[in-house]
């Protein structure tokens, strides 16, 4: 398969619905009763879409493996943002740290196996984080990268995005500028 198509790789919590904040700590929803999706994500997923981008969503969720939350829950939020938003997809590791999975963020293998069944130039895509792992993700899959800038109280990525934004808005115009040509 030739790889020739370009992805938009989002984070899910902080990025395509807010983050529930706690002590400045990002936390995802614990039910479809705290989902709030930014209101520019609609408008700006769609401008990327019509740009023959597609658009995946790529989240880490080891609340479940924590026993915090569970895999219906995880999948009842995504539900909603594939049925509000353009999205194509939300792939998920739900595993821990101490798993050691190649699919759990930092590590890229949500992105790698979407570029593998979708035929994805990784080179010519970006990932969208508002955390330091999605950054290095993005950048060991050979992404594009864009911070969402949220200030949250914790570790900023290593490597610097290619872009800072902060909203998906500003990430999309400089995507249509820069990646999109």
């Amino acid at each position: 398969m030739k790889m020739e198509n370009k992805a938009i790789f989002f984070d899910r919590d902080g990025v395509l619905n807010h983050a529930i904040i706690k002590n400045g700590k990002p936390y995802p929803p614990s039910s479809l009763s705290e989902l709030r999706i930014p209101d520019d994500a609609f408008a700006a997923l769609q401008r990327l879409k019509s740009a023959n981008f597609l658009l995946i969503g790529a989240t880490n969720q080891p609340d479940v493996a924590r026993g915090m939350t569970t895999r219906t829950t995880v999948e009842e939020i995504n539900y909603q943002l594939i049925t509000h938003l353009p999205l194509d997809e939300i792939r998920v590791c739900y595993h821990d740290d101490s798993d050691q999975c190649f699919c759990r963020k930092p590590l890229p293998g949500l992105l790698v196996e979407a570029a593998k069944q979708y035929g994805i130039d990784l080179k010519n895509s970006v990932m969208i984080g508002d955390r330091w792992k999605d950054i290095e993700a993005g950048h060991q899959a050979g992404c594009k990268t864009i911070w969402l800038e949220c200030d949250y109280g914790e570790k900023k990525p290593s490597q610097p995005a290619d872009f800072t934004a902060a909203s998906l808005t500003e990430a999309a115009q400089w995507i249509l500028s820069t990646v999109a040509n």
